[in-house]
């Protein structure tokens, strides 16, 4: 199945050309290479037929519209009249938007890690006519000037040779490689190379338990963790909210009273060190995408959807274990960044903002960091006000001394190779607020107020500046992401505001991600020239992550308002994920439907990144499915996914900590709450602010509002036995589907929910 929008005829590549065609696609990746003089094709049946036609190679390029070397290479190479005439009379060449297909690029960065040991993007990939990749890397320079590195150019014309005068070796190669990659992506041959044990004849694997597995995954964790500056590993340093979601579970689980508190403090620790650092935008609020240095202070400029979704929720997650209320801001922080910046007036949120911009309107080339970067003369013309009480003394001068703005800049050269952030400041908390009252002899009210305000007015001055790229396209997962980080706000801070939000983004997933014919989701939607929500010509069916974050989102927004079209087109589009994606061989789930008849393989994840595997997701999904619909299927659906994966949670949990935290939900047993009561009564919103003011993550609630037309009257039989008792709203607590005695107070809930 094609998976692009309809083509536009282009003879040769665009350019002096006109546009190729790249033009009629709706991705905003492939809208950047419309111009290339490269001919460019959308991946699809077009670009395969003419490689098989014509018997050329392929060469794959995989990028996406927000990735730094994306633009390097395309300016150094793409955007080359002399390259692209190369490409253009031995290859066809075809560009693929990484977000759009990630089961497509899953496929290929295997074959990439597997020969090189890493991985990136852009990933630049040789194919055969029938898609078998034979040559393969990330970035390369236009011409040979690493040591021991060829240059583009030279891998162009050396390939095309090979093409000619060795195809048969080439073939070869590539039908060993799908073999390889076929036996690798087979979870039990992998685990079993690791432990270097023959093959299984017995079937599924035993689970093993989940508090020896969280222990394991814990001393793993324990042994790269960052005493002094939190995080786990060196430089590079990125957020890896799968593994403060496991220290905060393994924290509430863990029978060690001294293993639950080292796992809390690792995690509050990394998060409070990651909001005082550069990573965290002072200014506009939001998290960029990573630090390039151990301690959080200069970022990859780049901001992603993901990040934020994830990062909301662990902040308000840590928040709800420690009532820490500065945890709490830094959630609130981020919901505004992305309201204000990432939001699109229907609902939906858009994908990511770029690293790179332009220094000034004027200027001719785009340098990383310059919308967010600042130097100490401007700091001080934008705060020149007196201080009160401090003769002499500006708010720039507390500014400064509070997130360490220095008149050189405060950036390491050695975190700066191109001098892109020479002279300059990112902003981290150098000082903090309690020791800079007490320096400029302030009460902590009025200093906290100043701060405010001068972040209010770096914020309008950077507002002024050329803004970065917006990806504005809508990808279903990451939506779902989202919502689920509105919903977790609205549960654990009890606003209102986050629980409408994410009620308009659910819908807005309805509309614009979600065909009604087929009951399944859809990968993408785009923002049109015009503002509106738009389409492809042949939308991109959904693949695993549409289907596993977003039935996430719908859990946690239930949970959130107790809106029961959210439960329902949960469990709608968890069936639809088991009947499309689940290997009733292996068990587990595949990333792709296998609709696309060019996919080469269909391969399964195996292990936790940027993003959570949505195998992990799936695990928590069917347990709490289970539980709130009562539907024992996939409960044990959920028993045949740990399953799938027992010898690598045995050996490597570190590689699956979100799987860790839905293996400990499974092993914990049906843990419940019913409240029933009018959802607005104070009586129900007391018992449920109870609720609110414990971190209980292998619970799930469910509101019997008493509403004679709640439709799970008729889903759920037992619905009507949960009443409210003397006509006040009650509590049922309930483990293993045994009740305790229903209290109508806080007071008693609070002792129910006190007792392990």
């Amino acid at each position: 199945m094609a998976c692009s929008s309809s083509s536009v005829s282009a003879p040769t590549g665009g350019g002096a050309q006109g546009p190729n065609r790249l033009a009629g696609e709706k991705s905003p990746y492939l809208l950047q290479h419309a111009n290339n003089p490269v001919d460019w094709y959308p991946w699809g049946d077009e670009a395969i037929a003419r490689a098989k036609s014509e018997d050329k190679p392929i060469f794959l390029s995989v990028g996406y519209s927000t990735c730094h070397w994306c633009h390097v290479m395309e300016r150094e190479s793409f955007e080359n009249a002399d390259i692209a005439r190369l490409m253009n009379e031995h290859f066809v060449n075809v560009k693929v938007d990484r977000e759009e297909r990630p089961d497509l690029d899953r496929v290929y960065m295997t074959y990439i890690q597997a020969t090189s040991g890493g991985g990136g993007w852009p990933m630049s990939v040789w194919l055969t006519p029938d898609l078998k990749p034979i040559v393969g890397g990330t970035y390369f320079p236009p011409d040979d000037r690493y040591f021991g590195r060829p240059g583009f150019k030279t891998l162009l014309a050396a390939i095309a040779e090979q093409w000619r005068t060795n195809r048969a070796k080439l073939l070869d190669q590539g039908s060993r490689i799908v073999e390889i990659l076929r036996q690798a992506s087979d979870l039990r041959s992998s685990d079993e190379r690791e432990a270097g044990a023959a093959a299984s004849t017995s079937g599924s694997e035993a689970v093993p338990r989940a508090s020896t597995v969280a222990a394991t995954c814990f001393e793993q964790l324990s042994r790269s963790y960052d005493e002094a500056m939190g995080g786990f590993g060196k430089a590079p340093k990125f957020p890896q909210c799968v593994n403060l979601n496991f220290l905060l579970r393994h924290a509430v689980a863990s029978q060690e009273p001294g293993e639950a508190a080292r796992a809390l403090e690792m995690c509050v620790n990394t998060l409070n060190k990651m909001a005082r650092g550069g990573i965290h935008d002072h200014v506009a609020k939001g998290f960029h995408r990573y630090s390039t240095d151990g301690g959080w202070h200069v970022p990859h400029f780049e901001k992603m959807l993901y990040d934020q979704a994830q990062l909301a929720r662990a902040y308000l997650e840590a928040f709800q274990a420690t009532r820490d209320p500065h945890l709490a801001q830094v959630a609130r922080d981020v919901l505004d960044y992305v309201e204000r910046d990432l939001s699109h007036q229907s609902g939906g949120f858009y994908s990511a903002e770029d690293a790179d911009s332009l220094p000034e309107a004027s200027s001719g080339e785009k340098k990383e960091g310059a919308f967010c970067v600042w130097e100490e003369a401007e700091v001080r013309r934008l705060l020149p006000e007196p201080l009160p009480g401090c003769p002499g003394r500006t708010v720039a001068d507390l500014f400064c001394r509070h997130f360490g703005v220095e008149a050189g800049g405060n950036v390491d050269p050695m975190q700066d190779p191109h001098d892109e952030l020479k002279g300059k400041n990112v902003l981290v908390v150098r000082e903090s607020q309690e020791s800079l009252a007490e320096r400029f002899g302030l009460e902590l009210p009025m200093l906290r107020s100043l701060l405010e305000d001068a972040r209010r007015v770096l914020l309008e001055a950077r507002q002024r500046r050329p803004r970065p790229h917006l990806d504005d396209k809508f990808l279903a997962a990451w939506n779902g992401l989202m919502v689920s980080g509105f919903a977790t706000a609205a549960k654990v801070l009890g606003d209102r505001r986050y629980a409408e939000r994410a009620l308009q983004a659910v819908a807005f997933l309805g509309q614009h991600l979600y065909d009604e014919d087929r009951k399944s989701l859809l990968r993408s939607a785009y923002r049109g020239e015009d503002g509106h929500v738009t389409q492809t010509a042949r939308p991109i069916p959904g693949v695993l992550e549409d289907y596993a974050f977003t039935v996430q989102g719908l859990l946690d927004t239930y949970e959130a308002c107790f809106e029961a079209p959210c439960l329902l087109r949960a469990e709608e589009l968890q069936d639809t994920q088991d009947a499309r994606f689940w290997d009733p061989d292996q068990g587990g789930y595949f990333l792709s439907s296998g609709e696309d008849a060019h996919l080469l393989l269909r391969l399964k994840d195996d292990q936790d990144g940027a993003e959570p595997s949505p195998n992990s997701v799936s695990l928590s999904n069917l347990v709490r499915l289970s539980v709130l619909l009562n539907r024992a299927d996939l409960r044990e659906r959920a028993q045949r996914l740990t399953e799938a994966y027992a010898r690598r949670l045995s050996l490597l949990p570190l590689a699956l900590p979100e799987m860790v935290c839905g293996l400990l939900r499974l092993q914990a047993g049906p843990q419940e709450v019913v409240v029933a009561g009018g959802k607005d009564h104070p009586g129900t919103q007391e018992l449920l602010s109870c609720l609110r003011g414990h971190f209980l993550p292998f619970l799930t609630t469910i509101l019997a509002d008493q509403d004679p037309e709640n439709p799970l009257r008729e889903r759920l039989p037992n619905f009507d036995a949960y009443k409210c008792v003397d006509g006040k709203p009650t509590a049922y607590v309930c483990r293993n589907f045994v009740c305790s005695k229903p209290v109508t107070s806080a007071v008693e809930l609070e002792r129910l929910l006190q007792q392990k």
